[in-house]
Formats: structure tokens, C-alpha cells, sequence
């Protein structure tokens, strides 16, 4: 789809409202936000027809446009995802309001009373591509956690994302908060994003979620604050006691349940010690599956069928069925791998050496560390979030699958009865 000429006037307007909006959002009680979501899941089920009618439309341009298989599967919604997707908000409305908790309090010996409580940031803004979730996930989290949000979802989603907005909307107005505190920008193009990394004051911090080259963009330009969502460079290592069962099932659905997105394993990195014993059964299991195994040259020993690995292999995220797969020594090999090619997302290890699981978790520098379980656990759905804003890869701030807390800042309240600091 063309760009747009950027009206500047008309942005500031939306932004403007944005800030507005989030001022009634941050005093709004549980009871109306709960109401609200409530309203936003029977729409989104309501008007499933239009929804996908509009989906539709985006994954026929994005067939045409040669959008990647791993991107149609994440723009692709269909009654199933669409009935998850108002389930999520259900499950965000039964969460704990994290706005106004305490976080810690003391009282002086004068006995003036301290309190550092939880607070919205104010306004949110999202930049990610072909995830039409992403508009109902961060726009129901802003919503709970008493956050407005301005969205800029991409021109592959455009259709979908704007019938998404208008239901969000709808159902804001109906439940008495402002239909501006959920925005969309997408029809500023790629002028309206650059616009949005610059709008300090409007925006108090912003998202990225998307490719490697997306996020970096977003992290490098804007002035707005931002929590860095990472790519998914994900690795499984293993170990030489790991059991048969648990690696080729760990594996295979770490890899094939859902290989678009960014908790799905790219490489696997086998101890040498159990390279003839588990590397044989592991890659039949993901070639059953159609997974293409990109492997260096001890593995194609085993794995004469495997496509040779290059370089560029051990730094990719495939997002499609492909797995890479290297023989390492022992432990430290696979660490020394992962610290060199990791995006500290996601790592895993199958074994059943209680010092070598220890020593993984503790010597791993990666938002999410496992111990024989699959990587896709990784998500804030399954970390008990209702849904996520997405995995932050940094430290500051946040780290890991972000749910209401981690939308939320913090305030000191202090209260005084007329006492003077000497």
C-alpha cells in the first residue's frame, strides 16, 4: 500500500488526545476498566465477520506483496485466534489492578509516612508488524494498567489493525472511558512512526516489537524512551544425560508448534557425548514435521541429509521450519555459543545432571532460562499475564514476558501532619 503525505496537524491531534485521554484513564477505578474490557472481548466476537472479512483483504496483499510465510502466519486471524485473542482480555480483566499497589513504605521517626505506589506511564506507544494480537494485547494491557496507547501496527495488518481499533473504541465509549485512549496511526505510514520516536512529551515510552532490524531502528532513533522487545535467537542445548523422550518431544515443539514466532527454537546445540545416541531420533522427528535441520559438519556426519551450515546460520531467526544444529564438546562450548550468538531471549537444556542444570541457569545471561522444557513457554499467556506487551531483551526497566506491572511506573506518596525538616 502507498505511503501517505504525513499531516502533521492531524498526528499532533491524535497524540494530543492520546495525552488527554490517559489523564481520565490514570484515575479511571478497576470496576470501569474491568467493564470496559469486558465490552472489548463480546465486540471482538461480535464482529468476528468484519474482522476477518478485513484480514482477509491484508493476507491477500500480503501474498501478492511476497510477504514471508513466517509473517502471513503471524497476520493471519481466523475464528479460533479471534476467540483467544477476547479470551486474553477476559483473563486481563481478572488480574490484580496493579495501579495505586504499594511497592514498599516507610515512617520516619517524626512520623511523617512514606509510600512508593504503582502508576501509569500515560501513553503508550507500540511500533511492531503483521500482528494484528499485538492491537488487542497491548491495547487491553494499557487499558488495565490505566495507560492510553497509540499504535502503529504496520501496513501488512492496516485492514485489520483499523477494524480492531474501531471495536476497541466502540466498546471504550460504551463502557464511559475515552474511544481516544486506544490510537491508531497507521495511516501516517512510516512518516507517522518516525514522528511518533520523536514525540517526547506526547509519548512517554515506547514499544517495539517486530524483526531484528525493526526494533534496532526504534532503539537507535527514537527520542521516546524505549523497552527493547528482542528477536528470538533461541537455543536448546543437549546435555549428555539427556533423556531420548524428553529431547525429541522438547525439540520438536519447541521448533514446529508455532515456528513464527519468537519463542521457537532456531539452534540446537548437542554434547558431542550424545550426538550418535539423541541427534539421530531428534532430527527424524522435526524432518516428519518438514523441518529443514541446517547443520555444521560433525552433525552432517550423522545428518547426511542436513543442509550444510554457514556462518549466518548461528545468528538467524529463521521464523519458518528451520532449525540450526551444531556438536559441541561439553558445557562450556554450548555457553561460549550461546553468549556469542544469543539475543537473550530464550535458552533451554535438556539434561538430567542436576549440577550441570544449575550451573546453565546461574551462567546464562538471557531473559528466560530453562531446565527440560520447551522454549515456547516463553509468553506472557503462559506466564499467567492474560497476555504481553512483549519479551523485553534488556535490563533496565524490564526483562523477560511483560504483563501490567511492567506498564506501569512508580510515585512516592508522602504524608505529613505539619512537620519541618530541620
Amino acid at each position: 500500500m502507498p505511503e501517505t503525505t504525513l499531516d502533521r496537524a492531524t498526528l499532533f491531534d491524535k497524540l494530543t488526545a492520546a495525552k488527554t485521554a490517559s489523564l481520565a484513564l490514570g484515575t479511571a477505578t478497576t470496576g470501569q476498566k474491568d467493564a470496559a474490557l469486558g465490552t472489548i472481548a463480546a465486540g471482538i466476537r461480535s464482529s468476528a465477520r468484519d474482522i476477518l472479512e478485513a484480514n482477509e483483504l491484508d493476507l491477500a496483499n500480503g501474498r501478492e506483496n511476497g510477504l514471508s510465510t513466517g509473517l502471513v502466519d503471524r497476520l493471519t486471524l481466523n475464528e479460533t485466534r479471534l476467540d483467544a485473542l477476547a479470551d486474553a482480555v477476559l483473563q486481563i480483566s481478572a488480574l490484580t489492578d496493579p495501579v495505586g499497589q504499594a511497592v514498599r513504605g516507610s515512617a520516619l521517626p517524626n512520623g511523617v509516612r512514606i509510600t512508593q505506589v504503582r502508576v501509569p506511564f500515560g501513553v503508550v506507544g507500540a511500533i511492531y508488524e503483521a500482528r494484528p494480537n499485538v492491537t488487542v494485547d497491548i491495547a487491553a494491557l494499557a487499558l488495565k494498567s490505566g495507560n492510553a496507547v497509540v499504535l502503529r501496527g504496520g501496513s501488512a495488518a492496516i485492514n485489520t489493525n483499523r477494524v480492531l481499533v474501531e471495536v476497541i473504541q466502540a466498546a471504550l465509549a460504551e463502557a464511559g472511558l475515552p474511544a481516544d485512549s486506544v490510537q491508531t496511526i497507521d495511516e501516517f505510514g512510516r512518516e507517522g512512526a518516525t514522528e511518533l520516536m520523536k514525540a517526547r512529551g506526547l509519548v512517554d515510552v515506547l514499544i517495539p516489537r517486530g524483526s531484528a532490524e525493526l526494533i534496532s531502528t526504534v532503539v537507535m532513533e527514537s527520542t521516546v524512551p524505549v523497552i527493547e522487545t528482542g528477536a528470538g535467537v533461541v537455543h536448546i542445548v543437549i546435555d549428555e544425560t539427556a533423556r531420548e523422550d524428553w529431547a525429541v518431544d522438547i525439540v520438536h515443539n519447541s521448533k514446529v508448534q508455532r515456528p513464527s514466532v519468537c519463542n521457537s527454537v532456531e539452534t540446537l546445540l548437542v554434547h558431542a557425548a550424545a550426538a550418535e545416541r539423541l541427534l539421530p531420533p531428534v532430527a527424524a522427528r522435526l524432518v516428519e514435521s518438514g523441518v529443514t535441520i541446517h547443520a555444521d559438519e560433525r552433525s552432517r556426519a550423522l545428518l547426511p541429509f542436513a543442509v550444510p551450515a554457514v556462518e549466518e546460520d548461528w545468528s538467524t531467526e529463521h521464523m519458518s521450519l528451520d532449525v540450526s544444529v551444531k556438536i559441541v564438546d561439553d558445557l562450556d562450548e554450548a555457553i561460549d555459543h550461546i553468549r556469542r550468538y544469543s539475543t537473550q531471549h530464550t535458552e533451554s537444556i535438556i539434561t538430567n545432571d542436576l549440577a550441570n542444570a544449575e550451573r546453565f541457569l546461574a551462567e546464562v545471561d538471557s531473559a528466560v532460562v530453562m531446565v527440560n522444557a520447551s522454549t515456547r513457554f516463553s509468553d506472557g499467556g503462559e506466564f499467567g499475564f492474560g497476555a504481553e506487551v512483549g519479551i523485553s531483551t534488556q535490563k533496565l526497566h524490564a526483562r523477560g514476558p511483560m504483563g501490567l506491572p511492567e506498564l506501569t511506573s512508580t510515585k512516592w506518596i508522602v504524608r505529613g501532619s505539619g512537620q519541618t525538616r530541620r
